[in-house]
């Protein structure tokens, strides 16, 4: 059964997806979209006389990408530009892996005043693309380190750095008013929706792109010229049923998400939360109706064992049970620790090393002394270091037990996701994967390439110096492509304009499908109108009567009463909603104001 879809409520209109990642492309097909070539790109930019001229090829049958005649080189034209760079002032969000290069590439290109904000600190994992930082900066502020890095080389020029979150109150339309550009190298759809809302509030003009692996996009967001981030509804993450997850999986990524969202959710993280995991234990050899909590006599060594025969054995045989199930499908073999860890290697477990330095991060890797994590690790192997990951976390982190969320950086956390799903692979006939590749899938990753990094680096260059010319006629949205066709790398291709069914930035009315005898106002509140449409501090109206309001301005007797509200059915609030009721919902922060249609729809009852 899949639990991931909502059967009690909709809405149609042209609303984003819940996710995309900052390495996320949308490319067109390449049936309907012939390319261009690499070289017919660089004309485009703003100092043409520093390109060789081209010999005019046959023109395209799509208008959109048609090429253009070559413009005159002009040194009147060279000297605007240059004085547009230098007397612009420049917002960058995000300082990794695109935003190290587009900072360096600002700089060298003569942009005086920049400002950088980014939350996130700096890893290791950030080290092999992330050329402005060094180990000695692990821990540090990305966007501090970014901004000293640069000075080194360019003292003279202003940089402001700001360690925070974008969708901090700070950060405010007012804020966003002073820039002439924003620059966006971010790495999650809710911040590229909060950033582009400012920007149109703002009326500053937006450079968007992203990176995955080899692939790259560069796109320019306009108010009233070009279409706004938010206009194309962006890729669906893929989910799965849990049945499968939990019964029947057939896919490497199942035994991930297994691992992940189910075992070490259950014993790492927050109790209280719902789990599929079976926690009747075969023989009641645990003395906690919950197979999963430690017995008070029972040392970590036998709490390891008893988890691992558990999951991997007496669950197997549990669902084996079920001869329906199998008729067609192959049969899964449970395994128990007895017979993927011999004794005398389980007892010998974490001695070959040492990981427990104070100034080391745990791992069972290094506590085995196993060093190469692109290797395939034998099943015997695999139950060492998931043995190990899993005393290691009761003996050094204790502390964190109980509210651990799967961190893709945390080295013991993937240490122990990877192993339980190798293992869970090979009871089920799953072909193994390396730490390397298990990391990668568990973390949702497609590893980043400097190079594509650098090029759409250099891309947001050209096409920001276009936006601060005012040359809108030459704004591009540009893709790089992995593999080139016929001598063909860069897809230039003119700007989409803005969806006139876009509830951001046009005032096209939203519609609901939902049951509003059964759906009370929080399920609204929280699946779509913060989760859907992106909002952070909403507020709810009929008409001018207020029902709903998220903020810390908030009277203590006002917090109360909209509190109550959100425990009622949307048919009995102050002001009922029905078939036919209009909403307007806001947001002063984002300063964005949409309308909401309602359609009663009886038989829709178990929402999500």
């Amino acid at each position: 059964m899949d639990r991931g879809a909502p059967r009690d409520a909709s809405i149609s209109t042209t609303l984003p997806s819940l996710l995309v990642r900052s390495d996320t492309t949308r490319l067109p097909h390449p049936s309907s979209s012939p390319l261009i070539k690499a070289s017919s790109f660089l004309p485009k930019s703003p100092f043409p006389n520093s390109f060789p001229t081209q010999t005019k090829p046959s023109e395209p049958q799509n208008p959109r990408l048609r090429r253009r005649p070559l413009p005159m080189a002009s040194a009147a034209a060279s000297a605007a530009s240059e004085e547009a760079v230098k007397a612009a002032k420049v917002l960058m969000v995000g300082a990794g892996g695109i935003g190290c290069e587009l900072l360096k590439t600002l700089a060298l290109s003569g942009f005086s005043d920049i400002h950088i904000i980014d939350l996130d600190t700096i890893e290791v994992s950030n080290l092999n693309r992330q050329f402005l930082f060094r180990k000695t900066h692990v821990g540090q502020s990305k966007a501090h380190v970014a901004r000293d890095a640069i000075l080194k080389f360019r003292p003279n020029i202003n940089i402001k750095s700001y360690h925070a979150n974008v969708k901090d109150s700070e950060f405010n339309v007012d804020f966003f008013k002073q820039f002439n550009v924003v620059l966006n190298g971010l790495d999650n759809l809710d911040a590229r929706r909060h950033v582009n809302r400012l920007c149109l509030a703002a009326e500053v003009p937006l450079v968007e792109s992203g990176t995955t692996g080899f692939l790259g996009q560069v796109t320019v967001h306009v108010k009233g010229k070009t279409e706004c981030y938010e206009c194309q509804p962006k890729p669906v993450p893929k989910s799965y049923p849990v049945c499968t997850i939990t019964s029947t999986p057939s896919k490497f990524v199942h035994c991930i998400v297994w691992a992940k969202d189910l075992l070490f959710a259950k014993l790492f993280g927050d109790k209280n939360q719902d789990n599929d995991l079976n926690v009747h234990s075969k023989d009641g050899s645990s003395s906690n109706s919950d197979v999963f909590k430690r017995d008070a006599d029972e040392d970590l060594d036998q709490y390891a064992r008893r988890i691992y025969d558990h999951v991997f054995g007496y669950n197997i045989e549990a669902a084996l049970d079920n001869e329906e199930t199998w008729k067609n499908r192959k049969r899964p073999n449970p395994i128990y620790i007895r017979d993927a860890l011999p004794e005398e290697a389980l007892k010998q477990n974490g001695s070959s090393g040492d990981c427990t330095k104070e100034h080391e991060e745990p791992s069972a890797m290094a506590s085995l002394g196993l060093t190469n994590p692109q290797e395939i690790w034998t099943l015997a192997d695999n139950s060492r270091v998931f043995v190990e990951a899993f005393k290691l976390f009761f003996e050094k982190r204790e502390k964190e037990v109980g509210n651990l969320i799967f961190d893709k950086d945390d080295q013991l956390a993937v240490e122990f996701v990877s192993t339980a799903a190798n293992i869970r692979a090979y009871s089920f006939g799953i072909p193994l994967h390396s730490l390397f590749e298990a990391k990668g899938v568990a973390g949702n990753i497609v590893h980043a390439v400097a190079t594509t990094n650098a090029i759409i680096a250099g891309l947001i260059v050209i096409e920001a110096i276009k936006v601060l010319r005012g040359d809108y006629k030459n704004y591009r949205m540009t893709f790089c492509l992995e593999h080139p066709t016929r001598k063909m790398l860069l897809m230039p291709v003119d700007p989409f304009e803005p969806n006139k069914s876009c509830y951001v930035c046009s005032e096209t009315p939203l519609l609901l499908d939902v049951n509003t005898k059964e759906t009370k106002l929080r399920e609204v509140i929280d699946k779509i109108i913060k989760s859907k449409l992106g909002m952070n501090l909403p507020l709810v109206m009929i008409g001018s009567t207020l029902f709903f309001e998220d903020g810390d301005g908030l009277e203590e007797d006002e917090a109360a009463n909209y509190a109550l509200n959100l425990d009622k059915v949307l048919a009995e609030l102050p002001a009922p909603v029905i078939n036919g009721t209009k909403l307007t919902v806001e947001d002063f922060q984002q300063e964005l104001s949409c309308s909401i249609n309602i359609k009663h729809s009886p038989f829709q009852k178990d929402w999500l």
